[in-house]
């Protein structure tokens, strides 16, 4: 079952981790259908921890025990026809009733986890520990923060690859492949500064990355899903 309205949502305080990985690791964890994007070669992970409020319907619906909670997902980066987007591995969430609907709705891979978050002065104390069967252990604990001024990616640089796509793709469990288009201003980035002291977040079959991730911050967005559309 699909949800046939869009939604809206507030994203704040996030941070986009991401490490570089060889192509041949991501590529057996992706529907067929969709291309593995790289940029000069090498395929990206990204590590995403923010915070959403004001989730609402069209028509200012809000949404009853899911309007605000904490998030993180993992993803990567794909294309399907002329539609560059992100695919998730995993989106994890502090809240019940959006973990059951995302995967009723939107066929995507979310997971309850206790989630904990707070700000000391400019610093994000961000904590998650997934609670969830359905997925592998996974804990992440960090402190992140802007460390410049914020700004616009420009086209053809990877910060832009990394942050500028405009929609989602999701697998049901019949392997029908579906696509969701996203509206919103570009990315006001900034550059950041994070420590993180745990994450195995990762699928427990990917090498874990030795180098520091390439890290951006952005303060808040704000976002439109449309409705899924199945393409496969």
């Amino acid at each position: 079952m699909q949800l046939p309205l869009t939604m809206y949502q507030e994203w704040h305080q996030l941070l986009f981790a991401h490490w570089p990985v060889p192509p041949e690791m991501l590529r057996p964890h992706i529907p067929a259908a969709l291309r593995l994007e790289t940029f000069d070669g090498v395929a990206w992970i990204g590590v995403v921890p923010f915070h959403m409020r004001n989730i609402h319907l069209h028509g200012g619906i809000p949404l009853i025990g899911a309007h605000a909670f904490a998030e993180l997902n993992v993803r990567t980066y794909v294309r399907h026809g002329d539609h560059a987007g992100v695919w998730f591995f995993s989106l994890d969430a502090a809240s019940r009733l959006a973990v059951w609907g995302a995967r009723r709705f939107f066929h995507l891979p979310y997971f309850y986890a206790d989630m904990h978050t707070h700000r000391e002065g400019e610093t994000v104390v961000y904590r998650s520990q997934r609670r969830d069967a359905r997925g592998h252990p996974a804990r992440f604990v960090a402190t992140y923060a802007p460390s410049g001024a914020p700004f616009q990616a420009t086209p053809g640089t990877l910060e832009h690859f990394l942050t500028e796509r405009y929609c989602l793709f999701a697998a049901d469990n019949h392997g029908r492949l579906y696509r969701g288009d996203i509206r919103h201003t570009p990315w006001p980035l900034q550059p950041a500064t994070a420590t993180i002291s745990e994450n195995s977040m990762w699928l427990p079959e990917w090498q874990r990355p030795t180098q520091a991730p390439l890290l951006h911050y952005a303060e808040q967005l704000h976002v439109e899903i449309l409705p899924l559309v199945r393409i496969s």
